[in-house]
């Protein structure tokens, strides 16, 4: 469904010296620097896949989407999107896909959220069977319809977030590519969305890309990631095997020390561990060595209570930044 191939994007920007001289200067000089967003991004996504796009700020992220979606041209490389180059910006491919980027706002502010999904069927010329059997169907889904008929800058930030997909699923797009779409939306709110954007995905396999800096997004909707970094991609491949790379999956043992009766400098034979002003003590291991870890504490003496979880997705995605 979606090509990309050594896809680029370089943004020439002017660097402005300091002052009322240097502005001066720039009248008859000017000193340019190029950055390069995208550099030579390369991956294929297949129907109905579901994947996460995942960066640091800035790595080129909402960038490889806008040039997936025709918003900007690529500097160098080539992308097809169901047979579509995006580029080219055609009126056929417009219709096939979808964008939600969650600090922008596609709906009428002043206006019922409504009255932008009427304006939608028209600009998409959609018949009204098939808008009407739509938006029912999304407005079910979501949980909105008391809030179709107030105006959208007294929805919630959750509620309106809702209304955005509605619009942008309102023609039935093949492909959706997703920007931040939970950004600053509370707990509820979030996990309504992911719940949504799940079924939404099994009902009618449309294929979606997916970027957001919540783990939780990631963990429960993508089996793939694509990491890039600095422009570049550094990861493509299982959620899986991203957390458990350089080795057995690691996790992470937690116990408290029953005072007196646990020595206070015990040191395991698996690694460094942490104890915190609480007394909490902390260490990261290899997952075939739990089994040995939680004998050598409970040998060491008694303890109140002891658990074992994975390492964070957002650690294991900070290291692999870090390593680069």
């Amino acid at each position: 469904m979606i090509e990309v191939r050594n896809l680029t994007r370089v943004f020439r920007t002017y660097k402005k010296r300091p002052g009322f001289l240097g502005g001066l200067y720039g009248l008859f000089k000017r000193d340019f620097e190029e950055i390069a967003a995208a550099k030579e991004i390369s991956f294929d996504i297949a129907e109905g896949e579901f994947v996460g796009f995942l960066g640091p700020n800035g790595a080129g992220k909402t960038t490889t989407l806008k040039m997936l979606s025709g918003l900007i041209f690529p500097t160098g490389g080539s992308a097809r999107v169901a047979g579509f180059d995006p580029s080219r910006r055609e009126n056929a491919y417009r219709r096939i896909f979808a964008l939600v980027l969650g600090q922008k706002n596609q709906l009428w502010w002043d206006l019922p959220a409504q009255e932008s999904f009427l304006l939608l069927r028209h600009i998409y010329n959609l018949p009204a069977a098939d808008y009407k059997a739509t938006l029912d169907e999304l407005v079910a889904l979501l949980g909105v319809g008391p809030k179709l008929n107030v105006m959208v800058r007294e929805l919630s930030l959750g509620e309106r977030m809702k209304m955005e997909l509605i619009a942008a699923l309102l023609h039935r797009p093949r492909v959706l590519f997703l920007d931040e779409p939970t950004i600053g939306l509370d707990v509820v709110s979030q996990k309504a969305v992911r719940q949504f954007l799940r079924d939404y995905n099994r009902r009618h396999r449309v294929t979606i890309l997916l970027t957001s800096h919540y783990m939780a997004d990631i963990q429960e909707l993508c089996e793939r990631v694509i990491v890039i970094h600095k422009g570049t991609k550094i990861y493509d491949g299982e959620l899986d095997r991203l957390e458990s790379r350089q080795g057995a999956r690691r996790k992470i043992i937690t116990f408290i020390p029953r005072p007196g009766r646990f020595p206070e400098c015990w040191a395991s034979a698996h690694g460094a561990a942490q104890r915190d002003d609480e007394g909490r003590v902390t260490l990261t291991v290899p997952a075939d060595a739990v089994v040995s870890v939680s004998q050598e504490i409970l040998s060491a003496g008694s303890v109140v209570d002891i658990t074992i979880e994975d390492v964070p997705l957002e650690d294991i995605i900070a290291e692999l930044f870090n390593s680069r």
